[in-house]
């Protein structure tokens, strides 16, 4: 990540020479000659260092009080440079809240490494303990950041799908070792200038130039399901699938680990905040889903127009087929009570369809059709049986199998966890 340190002085000569002597490909300095300057760049892009000079028109320590007074994600480090050398000078600006005091003139070789120090171990204080990328608090002031540059750039965001049923098997260790390699594949990908951190346990955001985000997208999907087999077991990489266990997830059929990437290459104009671009995002990332697999969705201006994304309604519809009239009624009834809709036909594409294999299995050929057809792709298919196998109705592409005779109750609670 490239750091930002704003300098606040007067001193059009020093002013450079310490900017000139932190900036490289690592950090980027930028001078305000003002207070009031300077208090907006500090709102607009929460700079993680802050050097301010007595050279102001304010006492340092004045200075130093008003900035722990507003609100940051992270606290920018500050550090007081000063003519004088007195002690109680010193002791007064550091008990105002600066982090560092430095007496004038300074030695530009240890000014310049004891910055590089500070910036490090601010970082090294706000990393993801498992993939060890920039956390949350480092991703928003990134967003911030990109939301008021002059540079156009892009934004990824690229989430692990199906994750939590993949720990729940192999555990949380496995786990973090796939949330690692992913991390590895992703830094392998950017350039010196890019960003990437991790937004929560399995969301990542990457900030790079909108020529080459495409590019990258399609890189992370290919390569992230080229490997994803390895970390399976051999029985489920043949079978292309895992079965979940538990007493309450038995018989249920999880895929595999993916990454859905939703992107935004460089149109910023109508989204106000983080929080809307991550909203935005997020909706983005949903378009890209497909039944299987990694893919990805990027908004461009040209060909989607303004506003075009939106978050979908949950459809809270379910097709019952079930040949057993009594049970039928029974279903239609209470889930009708529980404020679903109950669905005639498949035509409506219900967001749950409750099957019967029927005796001969051929309620399986149904579940393979629904599967095959794009327009089912968010449909989950929950299949009933009197023949009890497994493997069979799970590899016909149902998401649940459930064994007859079931509780009512057990049923209502898995169309609930399917919803939700």
């Amino acid at each position: 990540m490239l750091s930002y340190v704003l300098i606040i002085d007067k001193r059009k000569e020093l002013s450079v020479k310490y900017k000139k002597s932190i900036d490289d490909e690592q950090t980027s300095a930028v001078i305000a000659r003002t207070l009031k300057d300077a208090v907006a760049l500090v709102q607009e892009s929460e700079p993680d260092l802050i050097i301010i000079s007595d050279s102001i028109d304010e006492d340092l320590s004045s200075f130093c009080e008003k900035m722990r007074t507003l609100t940051y994600n992270t606290r920018p480090t500050i550090i007081a440079l000063s003519k004088s050398a007195d002690t109680s000078d010193r002791i007064k600006v550091l008990a105002s809240g600066a982090d560092d005091f430095l007496s004038e003139p300074v030695n530009i070789e240890e000014f310049k490494m004891r910055i590089k120090a500070h910036l490090r171990r601010d970082i090294e204080s706000n990393l993801n303990n498992v993939t060890l990328l920039p956390n949350k608090k480092y991703v928003y002031k990134a967003i911030r950041r990109l939301l008021h540059s002059e540079n156009k750039l892009a934004i990824l965001l690229a989430g692990i799908e199906n994750l939590d049923n993949y720990k729940s098997v192999y555990s949380d260790i496995a786990g973090d070792k796939l949330l690692q390699t992913f991390a590895a594949i992703t830094k392998s990908a950017l350039d010196a200038n890019d960003f990437l951190g991790q937004l929560d346990d399995k969301n990542f955001v990457i900030i790079t130039n909108p020529y080459s985000a495409e590019k990258m997208a399609a890189f992370l999907t290919f390569a992230f399901d080229t490997v994803t087999p390895k970390f399976y077991s051999e029985q489920d990489a043949r079978r292309g699938y895992t079965l979940l266990d538990g007493d309450r997830k038995a018989g249920m059929r999880a895929n595999f680990v993916s990454v859905l990437i939703g992107g935004i290459l460089d149109n910023y104009e109508s989204i106000s905040g983080v929080d809307g671009l991550l909203e935005k995002l997020f909706a983005i990332k949903k378009i890209a889903r497909i039944p299987s697999g990694s893919n990805y969705a990027i908004d461009r201006i040209k060909l989607t127009g303004e506003n075009s994304v939106i978050i979908p309604e949950i459809n809270r519809s379910v097709y019952i087929s079930e040949p057993d009239e009594a049970l039928a009624l029974l279903l239609r009834t209470t889930l009708e009570l529980q404020g679903y809709e109950i669905c005639e036909t498949l035509d409506n594409k219900p967001g749950i369809v409750i099957l019967d294999s029927e005796d001969d299995m051929s309620g399986l050929k149904v579940c393979k059709d629904l599967k095959a057809n794009l327009n089912f792709v968010n449909t989950k298919i929950i299949v009933t049986s009197t023949v009890h196998d497994k493997s069979a109705i799970l590899n016909a592409g149902a998401d649940l199998y459930l064994p007859k005779p079931y509780e009512i109750s057990d049923l209502i609670r898995w169309i609930e966890f399917f919803f939700k």
